[in-house]
């Protein structure tokens, strides 16, 4: 895709609210310690929300075609509409940058809190923002790149599982949402044995199982078409909507 000068409203507010966005986490950090847990804990699920709410897709797009991307295929901003919409090299970048926000509020949560609790709710906020954000009218992803982008700082290697399925079930199936479905599924299964196995810790299983039921939730319309065999596959172009 190719930049270019033009840009909406909800585009240039969450461009001009990320440096602020970027500012207040490094203030946050440098101020924690003379903050009372509570605040420093409220002040990151705030900021969680907001980075959360930066819909890279939405922009990456309306920069480059001056379109809505939610005006397309599956009407979500995540990486899946924007590989039918605007190609692999944008759905890499997107990917890239939701679940970047994802792994950067755990690790703020985790520098400036220093807390399980405080780790689980930003994510799950983030997740949330991405979902229903607050610069889009509350219409956007679905949340599994910044799902597993949290879940990659708090348990790797059950994000690497999970990453594993997905990859596995959508190239045999060429179907994304199902091996999204599988993988999202997958990581709380595997939490859950080693919760019971190993000691894995309770609050990561929680968030495995709050987030995949959001991320889930996100997928009903896909769930719909799986069972009617009506999905659409790897390689069928995202068309306008209207």
């Amino acid at each position: 895709m190719t930049l270019v000068r033009r840009a909406n409203p909800a585009t240039w507010a969450m461009l001009t609210t990320t440096p602020f966005l970027c500012a207040a986490g490094v203030l946050l950090l440098v101020f924690a310690p003379e903050l009372q847990p509570g605040v420093s804990a409220v002040a990151v699920c705030l900021l969680a929300y907001i980075a959360g709410s930066l819909s890279w897709g939405y922009i990456l797009v309306d920069l480059a075609m001056g379109e809505d991307i939610r005006d397309f295929g599956s009407g979500r901003t995540g990486m899946s509409n924007i590989l039918r919409t605007a190609g692999g090299k944008a759905a890499t970048l997107v990917f890239l940058l939701d679940a970047g926000k994802g792994a950067l509020v755990v690790l703020l949560a985790r520098g400036a809190n220093g807390s399980v609790e405080t780790e689980v709710a930003a994510a799950l906020i983030a997740l949330c923002g991405h979902n229903w954000p607050i610069f889009l009218r509350f219409r956007g992803g679905r949340g599994i790149m910044p799902g597993f982008g949290g879940l990659s700082i708090m348990a790797p290697w059950i994000a690497a599982s999970g990453g594993a399925v997905f990859l596995v079930v959508t190239l045999s199936s060429r179907i994304l949402s199902l091996g999204s479905i599988a993988g999202t599924l997958a990581v709380a299964l595997i939490s859950l044995a080693l919760t019971f196995m190993i000691g894995h810790h309770q609050l990561y299983t929680l968030y495995a199982f709050v987030g995949g039921a959001l991320i889930i939730w996100q997928h009903r319309d896909n769930i719909r078409r799986i069972a009617n065999g009506t999905e659409r596959r790897l390689g069928l172009p995202g068309l306008r909507n209207h």
